[in-house]
């Protein structure tokens, strides 16, 4: 090895030993004629130093500050010295190696370098460079110390994974890459055949299909770090491409699956945070999560509970409640508790949830695509409002009861049809918790939403979809509607969800041909394209297919919730943009015209050609 130490590895107990350091110059300094580097790898920085009192030899001395005085920020340097104690009161406590240094007795400029396009040591967030010109320069981007420990963190969470599964004696597999375009729901990649003129492989959206071929044929229990790819639209913490850990089991019902994952779950959190999180996790049905949350992702670390006072506000004589209420629609109701003063001599506007807040509360809903947002301070069992008239007493003391309003509630309002009331409702409740301060960033809730519907039907008459994919079995005791009415069957799908984000979700497969091909009907794949597309999989369910089931669970999004991260982009090597291009390598990018006729494809685009 060039280097008998890493940066991030000298310390006390090394005073005296000669050592052998190689990394980046983060930073050079001259105070007095007294240089320093901090010499930076993956693994830390050591403080190396050049004094000059310190050498015997002239020529060595002048020898090695040379080098040194022609040393820039991200060289490449490799130092030979002796690690020695810092001066007292130089020594920096939050470093590792900060209370020792270097003296520098040879060094070796093994490469120079240009002054990065950015600052390459840790700052506050908002000082960091453009996103942008981030991912331009990600090979630099990665040598900060939190990228470095992001994707350390990424690697521990991995090998806990692996050894929780291998320990339950489940296979590694890997699947394929290049399969058959099927329809799951987003866009598919496609990639030409050379030897097949004319045909293309698609990347997997997911390896659905393949894993539960793994299960008839006996592999039991399955998993890997599968990279996933979908040509989805972008949106916030999207990527084209990304990893999920798969796994899939035979002779399993739900009860089991959702034992493995939260016992792999507590183990991530024990071994990377140092903290078991409550378990077993709480379990809520879809019905309840919509209807109280107005998601099927809630984030559980507050309240603010959504209240269908759709019965009360009938009774009221307020034309907008009426109209919508008469349509089918609902009206939900969230209590903001204690907004205003209890003290009936402050005003309204003062402080920070005045009336100019709830203005600008009401403008965020419309923008939101809401009709609008009705409100009510709560005084005893009384309301106050500029609407209070149309609402009698007797309504008013059912509305504050069914809020368990208390003086100086706010109610907050959202009417509208049933699905998109309560999504509005639930987006505001959202807003309110982070306008109020109310969530609490060091607590973690787990919840499995359970209780799907089979199929999600938009709007009445609709074409029913698929609420999680086409493979999900039915529950046993709805089983009968699928000649019938569909809205009535059940799903034996599984969310699991944290903080308000879901990290996976999975099912219980068909694993009866006749049942698929019937799930296939209603969702108006005809017998010919059934058996085009998922043909494979019907072939393979008549040969003695096992009752199987699993889970997929977003790695990306584990790692960056566990660490606290918004996006994923910091917890992978090289992202996307949003317009999904790589910026360092400047793909996607035109090819050849060579390349296309060897495929026989023909370009319809190229880039401009120069005069």
């Amino acid at each position: 090895m060039m280097r008998t130490h890493t940066c991030g590895e000298i310390r006390s107990s090394d005073i005296g030993k000669e050592v052998i350091l190689a990394g980046w110059a983060r930073l050079v300094r001259d105070h007095g004629g007294i240089l320093f580097i901090d010499l930076a790898d993956r693994y830390g920085t050591s403080q190396v130093v050049f004094d000059p009192e310190c050498y015997e030899s002239k020529d060595v001395q002048g020898r090695i500050q040379t080098s040194i005085e022609t040393v820039g920020r991200e060289y490449v340097l490799k130092v030979k010295g002796v690690v020695r104690k810092r001066v007292e009161g130089t020594e920096d406590a939050r470093n590792p190696t900060g209370e020792v240094e270097v003296l520098i007795a040879e060094i070796e400029i093994l490469n120079t370098a240009e002054v990065p396009p950015f600052e390459l040591i840790d700052q506050k967030e908002t000082l960091l460079a453009n996103e942008d010109v981030r991912m331009e320069y990600r090979y630099l981007d990665l040598r900060r110390s939190k990228m470095i420990a992001n994707l350390t963190i990424r690697n521990r969470i991995a090998s806990v994974v692996r050894g929780y599964l291998w320990e339950r004696d489940f296979l590694e597999i890997e699947t394929p890459i290049l399969v058959r375009s099927t329809p799951e729901g987003a866009r598919d990649f496609l990639v030409p055949s050379r030897h097949n003129p004319g045909m293309f492989y698609a990347l997997p959206q997911s390896p659905q299909l393949y894993k539960q071929l793994l299960m008839i044929g006996s592999a039991d229990k399955y998993f890997q770090l599968a990279r996933c790819f979908r040509d989805e639209d972008a949106r916030a913490d999207r990527q084209p491409e990304f990893t999920q850990i798969d796994l899939e089991m035979s002779f399993v019902d739900e009860e089991d699956i959702i034992s493995l994952v939260e016992g792999m779950i507590v183990e991530i959190w024990r071994s990377i945070r140092g903290v078991e999180p409550k378990h077993p996790f709480r379990r809520m049905s879809y019905h309840e999560a919509m209807e109280t949350y107005g998601t099927d992702a809630p984030d559980l670390r507050y309240d603010l509970p959504i209240i269908d006072v759709t019965d009360i506000c009938r009774d009221s004589e307020y034309s907008i409640f009426q109209a919508i209420i008469k349509s089918g629609g609902k009206v939900r109701c969230i209590n903001a508790k204690q907004i205003f003063s209890t003290d009936p001599n402050v005003p309204e506007d003062q402080g920070k949830f005045g009336r100019n807040w709830i203005d600008r509360l009401i403008d965020w809903t419309k923008d939101q695509g809401a009709k609008g947002l009705t409100w009510m301070k709560v005084i005893g069992n009384k309301v106050e409002s500029n609407i209070v008239k149309y609402f009698g007493e007797k309504v008013q003391e059912r509305l504050v009861n069914a809020m368990e309003g208390e003086q100086g509630d706010l109610l907050l309002f959202v009417a509208d049809s049933p699905n998109r009331s309560s999504e509005l409702a639930g987006r505001l409740r959202e807003k309110l918790a982070q306008e109020m301060e109310l969530i609490q960033p060091d607590r973690d809730e787990f919840v499995w939403i359970v209780d799907f519907p089979l199929f999600d039907i938009p709007t009445p008459g609709s074409r029913p979809q698929a609420m999680h994919h086409p493979f999900t079995s039915p529950e046993e005791q709805t089983v009968e509607y699928l000649g019938g009415d569909v809205s009535k069957l059940r799903s034996r799908g599984y969310d699991i969800v944290l903080n308000g984000v879901e990290l996976g979700g999975g099912s219980i497969r068909i694993h009866r041909p006749e049942v698929q091909r019937k799930v296939l009907n209603i969702l108006g794949v005809s017998e010919r394209e059934a058996e085009e597309k998922f043909g494979f999989l019907l072939r393979a369910l008549k040969y003695g297919a096992p009752p199987h089931g699993g889970i997929a669970i977003g790695f990306d999004r584990l790692v960056a919730v566990l660490l606290g991260i918004d996006t994923i982009k910091e917890v992978m090597s090289f992202p996307k943009n949003k317009k999904f291009q790589s910026l360092t390598d400047g793909s996607p990018s035109y090819v050849d015209e060579k390349q296309l006729k060897e495929l026989q494809l023909l370009s319809l685009a190229s880039p401009e050609k120069e005069d």
